[in-house]
């Protein structure tokens, strides 16, 4: 990448996870001005986007944008139309990586493996209980499709939790997911495609200091352990990485990406969902686990930036 073109980093917006985007961006600004690139930073304003893109004189954008806008396509429609070649997913792979129920559709479409699970739309809302418990036993977990960093997502062990974890997962949008909950270890699989060669990093095991993975565990200082390498048989290890590749694959993502597996406890791996634009603050997981390789931060950020998509 050529450093005197200036690389827009966009961060923050109006969504739910606009903290964890400004501390990802905060975190790529810093390692890209060590590297010696131009480099202007972009509070992403949805109505004014155009214009902010016009006066930063952007000739290639870093999406540092966590969920709604940066996550689910929409950033990369405008930059597609505007001609501004940017890092990571593209918009089909953005939107359907976004949206848990699309994502689930291409996993059961391609034989990937992932928990049973019952969509569930706003006119559900007065029977999500009744249809829950017609399908499953419980535990299971509620989460609305459209939302990242396990904002308004509930695992439900009573039947009298049910309706509390509906009406806050309805909160976020008029889709919701309840998975079978698998017990087990939770794992992620890191990885980057960059020069059309796809990296998998070493898989992580997600050891929750709280009751379960959730936003504060993962963004709060001491909220989890990440247990790198994870240490496991062989054959699941095998498995994992194979899961997550064929994933990456089946979605059509690019450039850095992280898929979150559950492992049973007869060694079975189950996909829960792909991130497209993972964070990058203190406490995540996809600088660790690249560190895992000796790749700093810094290095991670030029790697994520040699290899921007272009408009077709």
């Amino acid at each position: 990448m050529d450093k005197n073109k200036v690389i827009a980093v966009v961060l923050g917006g109006p969504g739910a996870e606009r903290e964890v985007s400004l501390s990802t961006g905060a975190g790529i600004i810093k390692a890209l001005k060590e590297k010696g690139y131009n480099v202007v930073e972009i509070d992403f304003d949805p109505k004014n986007f155009c214009k902010q893109l016009a006066d930063a004189k952007a000739d290639v954008v870093f999406n540092a944008m966590h969920g709604i806008y940066g996550e689910d396509g929409r950033i990369q429609s405008v930059l597609e139309m505007l001609d501004i070649p940017y890092t990571g997913s593209g918009v089909s792979a953005s939107a359907i990586g976004m949206d848990k129920f699309a994502t689930k559709r291409v996993l059961f479409g391609s034989g990937i493996s992932t928990p049973d699970c019952l969509f569930l739309y706003a006119e559900d809302k007065a029977i999500a209980v009744e249809k829950t418990l017609a399908k499953f036993s419980l535990p299971v977990v509620v989460k609305p499709a459209s939302q990242g960093s396990s904002l308004g997502i509930t695992i439900v062990r009573k039947e009298e939790e049910l309706q509390a974890a509906f009406n806050l997962a309805f909160e976020y949008c008029d889709e919701v997911l309840v998975e079978e909950c698998i017990i087990g270890d939770e794992i992620t699989v890191s990885m980057v495609k960059s020069g059309g060669k796809l990296e998998i990093f070493p898989i992580i095991l997600i050891k929750a200091n709280l009751e379960w993975y959730d936003f504060k565990a993962k963004y709060s200082a001491g909220g989890s352990e990440h247990i790198i390498p994870a240490p496991l048989d062989t054959l699941v290890e095998a498995e994992a990485k194979k899961l997550a590749t064929d994933t990456f694959n089946a979605i059509g993502c690019n450039g850095v990406a992280r898929v979150d597996i559950m492992i049973d406890q007869l060694g079975k791996c189950y996909v829960l969902e792909i991130n497209t634009v993972p964070g990058m603050t203190p406490t995540s997981l996809v600088p660790d686990a690249a560190a895992a390789l000796g790749i700093s931060y810094a290095d991670l950020c030029e790697i994520i930036l040699q290899d921007p998509l272009k408009s077709k």
